[in-house]
């Protein structure tokens, strides 16, 4: 199945609110009205496209129109999509140098799914000839280690781990010396779920980027923040957070496959300018789907079943 076909089954329940419900307000009209983009405006905001977002989309797809004299509602359509897509940043999966060790942190609230989505992405560099170490400093959260031990195992990658309680910084520098000793390609760190509304919860994890970049300068060379989809508007107070305190470079979508409601996407990029890394559309490895913006929409917008 290729890379459209897969996002197109995965992203069923958001194309069956989000794609459906646009594609009907714009079948219900045969000319291009102001109660066309009234009702338009109303499906953005139900497929969670902030109001505020869903308003400037609209007035920018007025104009548009106005300038390229359309009236026909099918070609407003098309131009939707162009706007949608302009919105999300140009992505490229994780940036690896063949010719240094990589590290790559990866934070969020709990529950989101970050030791999965290391496992996965592991099994993904794995799959393309990189030596990977996973990073157990999730030292609160029972079974973590045990957890991510699991997913070493299963992508073929190597892991270090302390006892439950440790000292997370201590694990790291652990980690990193045995890295540069096996010659390790990239070093995912798994770090504790913590609640971005807690200060004291966020300054540990500036501190686990000081330990990082005093360690190897220059790290981490890539953070990631994990959110469930299907959280909606509160994953803007998530990125908010998360990127003040450790400067996010990109952000993986779990459970994409879940939400009936698709507009985080465009949220969080139209707010921060992140780009999107990954997509996980599924519980299996080949589910962990680098972002493609075009193939996103595409898959997003398209009207096939």
């Amino acid at each position: 199945m290729g890379l459209f076909d897969s996002l197109k089954k995965g992203l069923t329940k958001a194309r069956s609110n989000f794609t459906t419900k646009i594609l009907k307000t714009f079948m219900q009209h045969k000319f291009v009205t102001e109660e066309l983009y009234e009702e338009l405006e109303e499906a953005l905001i139900t497929a969670d496209v902030s109001a505020e977002l869903a308003m400037d989309i609209l007035d920018k797809l007025k104009d548009k129109a106005i300038e390229k004299r359309i009236t026909d509602t099918l070609e407003l359509y098309e131009l939707l999509q162009e706007e949608m897509s302009e919105l999300i940043p140009q992505s490229s999966p994780l940036q690896i140098n063949q010719k240094k060790m990589n590290i790559v942190l990866v934070v969020g609230v709990n529950g989101v799914g970050k030791t999965t989505s290391i496992g996965k992405i592991s099994g993904k560099l794995v799959q393309e000839g990189k030596k990977v170490m996973l990073v157990a400093a999730d030292t609160f959260r029972a079974a973590a280690a045990d957890q991510l031990s699991i997913w070493a195992e299963r992508s073929g990658s190597l892991i270090v781990r302390h006892g439950e309680g440790g000292d997370p910084a201590a694990v790291i520098y652990d980690a990193i010396h045995s890295a540069r000793a096996k010659d390790i390609d990239v070093l995912l760190v798994d770090t504790a779920g913590r609640l971005h509304n807690k200060k004291n919860l966020m300054n540990e994890l500036s501190k686990i980027h000081k330990v990082l970049n005093r360690e190897v300068p220059g790290a981490p060379h890539e953070t990631l923040l994990v959110i469930d989809a299907t959280t909606g508007q509160n994953g803007l107070m998530q990125a908010e957070a998360f990127n003040e305190a450790a400067n996010i470079s990109g952000l993986v979508l779990t459970k994409m496959d879940g939400t009936a409601k698709g507009g985080i996407i465009f949220n969080i990029s139209k707010e921060y300018n992140i780009p999107v890394k990954y997509v996980c559309i599924g519980e299996k490895i080949e589910d962990m789907i680098p972002f493609d913006r075009e193939e996103f929409i595409r898959a997003l917008f398209s009207k096939e079943e």
